[in-house]
């Protein structure tokens, strides 16, 4: 008997489409880009589920055209989107852990901190970044509301909350008597549905003398690399600086100094304090985003052939590999994998399994297209003619660390900003 055969439906759990805009609360949202219902990104199956078809739920992008905001359309209660199997540990990404010992060395020379200060990380994970703090004496809290991740920061001396962060935990630790010189929050921005209770929570934490930095995903770079596979249930939001200044005024927080970062494929670190006083580069930054029209309509408008495109291009590539007989794997059982393998809809054996470094990941299945995800071993016991890298970004690092790969006849590809070969010098 087939898994197909055999399985039943699941309880969908409750969403909801919105019909105003999560930050300004603006009625008039245009629809950009509609990539059919998915499974939730990161809900990796267990080899019991596979009997189970798993809830599925629209994946639709639009833009507000008061704001400029650009977000998901559906609303999906964050108990299931991050409960505490939540299988995301950045302590298994290298290039990660480098970028946020720079961060933290950075911020603890040009802010002089030392035992009286005290850093607080929202969407801490498993302690990657205040690891850092730590080992210089600085003491640092974490928030985090996934306690697989938290429970590991915790066993290696990164005190951390096991809680979902916003107005009502700030207010209880201010209650405590902790307030923050320095807050980070990394990758958790997109991931906040109640955005404003969420940045109020940074306004009453925050010391009057201190800086919040956040980094997420910039929207210039998703519409100009067409990046469309960072689009998933738990990314809420697409943000603008354009979009980011009112949310932040509204809560009595001013943009300062934004930079831009190669990590992720393109990212913002934004500064942000309770005092104003607007660099030169954010200044410009700003500028270029009006001459190009990033918060109105029509800056997106050939957004949704370019990914229809990307998609038509993947499944001609992939389908005459499969013709010559070759064998295809993926690598990075990442959250952007999945949006782009279930948008792709491939036929059934194109791709053979996925592998990931992540032994959290290892055995269970991605969602949707149900692919067993293996050791990344299994490359070099049993390869495979080409490999996918899903999550691209972070391309040049996996095709180092997979160099036995290439040496035993392998080709990387990549489907990101379009499909190709990976030229390996």
């Amino acid at each position: 008997m087939t898994i197909a055969s055999i399985q039943v439906e699941a309880s969908t759990p409750k969403s909801g489409r919105i019909t105003a805009c999560r930050s300004c609360g603006g009625n008039h949202l245009d629809t950009i880009l509609d990539l059919g219902n998915q499974p939730l990104a990161n809900a990796l199956l267990e080899p019991e589920q596979l009997g189970v078809l798993e809830p599925l739920f629209p994946l639709e992008v639009v833009l507000c055209q008061e704001c400029g905001l650009l977000q998901v359309s559906e609303d999906v209660p964050p108990e299931i989107l991050f409960g505490q199997d939540y299988p995301y540990f950045s302590s298994f990404i290298p290039a990660l852990l480098a970028h946020s010992r720079e961060h933290a060395l950075d911020l603890i020379a040009e802010r002089g901190l030392g035992a009286d200060n005290l850093v607080v990380e929202i969407a801490s994970n498993d302690g990657y970044l205040l690891k850092n703090f730590v080992e210089h004496g600085i003491p640092v809290l974490g928030i985090d509301p996934a306690s697989g991740p938290a429970k590991a920061a915790i066993e290696i001396g990164v005190p951390t909350v096991i809680d979902f962060f916003g107005k009502d935990v700030a207010t209880k630790l201010v209650a405590e008597g902790k307030r923050a010189s320095v807050m980070l929050a990394n990758n958790v921005l997109a991931h906040v549905n109640d955005i404003n209770y969420f940045v109020e929570g940074f306004a009453i934490l925050l010391a009057d003398d201190g800086i919040a930095e956040f980094e997420f995903p910039y929207v210039k770079d998703l519409i100009e690399t067409c990046a469309f596979d960072t689009i998933y249930h738990e990314h809420f939001f697409y943000y603008s600086l354009a979009a980011l200044e009112p949310l932040m005024g509204r809560h009595g927080l001013y943009l300062n100094d934004a930079r831009k970062l190669d990590i992720h494929g393109g990212s913002l670190r934004l500064r942000v304090s309770k005092t104003e006083g607007k660099s030169e580069r954010l200044q410009k930054m700003q500028a270029e985003e009006d001459a190009m029209g990033l918060t109105g309509f029509d800056c997106y408008r050939d957004f949704g052939l370019r990914v229809s495109g990307i998609r038509d291009d993947l499944r001609k590539m992939l389908g005459a590999f499969r013709e010559e007989g070759k064998t295809i794997a993926a690598y990075g059982a990442a959250a952007k994998g999945a949006t782009l393998l279930n948008y792709a809809d491939l036929p059934a054996g194109t791709i053979s399994y996925v592998v990931d470094r992540n032994t959290h990941k290892v055995g269970k299945f991605m969602p949707g297209v149900r692919l067993p995800i293996r050791p990344v071993e299994e490359l070099v016991t049993a390869p495979t003619d080409y490999l996918l890298i899903l999550p691209w970004n972070f391309a040049d690092e996996i095709v180092a660390q997979q160099a036995d790969y290439k040496q035993k006849g392998g080709t990387f590809l990549k489907a990101i900003p379009y499909p190709q070969e990976i030229e390996v010098g």
